[in-house]
């Protein structure tokens, strides 16, 4: 294979000397890489680490880098630089911190994987497509296990209800016929991200499109279709038909921290455009469009919620992120803000 088969369709500008790579599988900043000259071990170079200033500032899988190679096949290649990422996807840390955790990176389409077991959830699918809207690629809905469905019609005229113009696959793993939509989807050199919470089935559609089953799947518990974590890393791979695709671990919690709540709540948007105040909150302010569609059942009032709580979130966890980073800044810059304030006093006793 080549680079070509990764998903390299373009020139992408080198400097001189370094090669062209993608990175295909992380472990504790310790990286896997495939150039056209084969595949490697690598690590980033210091002086990349130095213009670090949190998480999502290191490559990732599916990142394109630039590499310096080893003389030696069995030693370490060096990555020097990072190219611009044309998509990416991110999330909140879990817990309460505000960091960003890298998702994927330069993906054509997230597919985004719910089941239509007994862990349906539509406010979780609309967190997945706020999140999707902001990352840059385009977004598709895998419903997964329909074997499994309790109304398959009804649940898919629900997904309807709050999707705009993405496409919607069914998918059923458990039989060839099952998987005619995903696969008749996927196509050639295109780089696709299944990405979805814990049991799910992402990785059990995974295996038949590999050709066999090489990753590792687990059952759901019982009585209440949740999943266990049998994806513990992120890997980009290569499938039978030419697809590039890159399984991630399942979600127990996706937290909003670069989303656009807006794209994904169009429908809200639109009625906001008639609310008597542009600053309408949708909460007690008369003249609220938004609200009477909900009294008059043109809008589910539990969207609405959902839309709201996840607005809330969003700027909350991005206001955290951005003191998160400028105090990153001032720690490697200054040491920290004590070091920092004692050299700008000095600095102004100096200019006295």
């Amino acid at each position: 294979m080549n680079l070509n088969d990764y998903g390299a369709t373009h020139e992408q500008p080198l400097a001189n000397g370094l090669m062209l790579a993608r990175i295909i599988a992380t472990s504790h900043q310790q990286y896997t890489i495939v150039t056209d000259a084969g595949r490697y071990r690598a690590q980033i170079a210091g002086r990349l680490a130095n213009q670090t200033v949190e998480a999502v500032d290191f490559p990732t899988v599916g990142d394109w880098v630039q590499v310096r190679l080893p003389e030696n096949a069995d030693d370490t290649a060096t990555i020097e630089r990072l190219n611009p990422r044309q998509t990416v996807f991110l999330r909140k840390t879990a817990g309460r911190r505000s960091d960003a955790q890298l998702v994927a990176a330069n993906v054509d389409w997230l597919l985004l994987c719910m089941a239509l077991d007994a862990n349906f959830n539509l406010r979780r699918l609309e967190r997945y497509l706020a999140v999707a809207a902001a990352s840059g690629a385009r977004a598709a809905i895998v419903l997964t296990k329909a074997d499994k469905a309790a109304d398959l019609a009804a649940q898919l005229a629900a997904v309807a209800e709050i999707t705009s113009d993405q496409p919607v696959l069914v998918c059923d793993a458990t039989t060839a016929a099952g998987l005619t939509e995903l696969t008749a989807f996927m196509q050639p050199r295109v780089t696709y991200a299944f990405l979805g919470s814990s049991g799910v089935g992402k990785t059990t559609l995974i295996n038949p499109l590999l050709g066999h089953g090489a990753l590792l799947t687990a059952a759901v518990r019982e009585h209440d279709a949740h999943g266990r974590h049998t994806t513990t890393s992120r890997q980009l791979l290569v499938l039978a038909n030419g697809s590039v695709v890159i399984d991630t671990p399942g979600m127990r919690e996706l937290g909003l921290l670069d989303a656009n709540v807006d794209a994904a709540f169009d429908d809200v948007k639109a009625l906001a455009a008639r609310c008597r105040f542009s600053d309408c909150t949708h909460q007690q302010e008369p003249g609220c469009a938004v609200r009477a569609a909900v009294s008059a059942g043109e809008l589910d009032k539990d969207r609405l919620e959902s839309y709201l709580q996840l607005q809330t979130e969003q700027a909350q966890n991005s206001h955290l992120r951005g003191k998160a980073r400028e105090n990153a800044k001032i720690e490697r810059m200054f040491g920290g803000k004590k070091q920092m304030k004692a050299m700008m006093k000095e600095a102004r006793k100096k200019r006295r």
